[in-house]
């Protein structure tokens, strides 16, 4: 496998955990009721998300 393909597919994997986390966060609340803060992370980790789909598209 290439090395930009292991690099995308991580990053992908990060910002997965990264939504799930946060969204985990504004259900029930495990690091404080900062709910601005929990969206603005759920879109950017959903922005990268996307970004690794267009980038595997891309180098297929």
């Amino acid at each position: 496998m290439q090395t930009e393909k292991i690099i995308t597919y991580l990053a992908m994997g990060v910002a997965g955990l990264i939504c799930l986390l946060f969204l985990l966060d504004l259900v029930a609340g495990i690091f404080g009721r900062n709910i601005a803060m929990d969206i603005l992370f759920i879109l950017g980790g959903a922005f990268l998300l996307w970004q690794g789909v267009e980038t595997i598209f891309e180098l297929r």
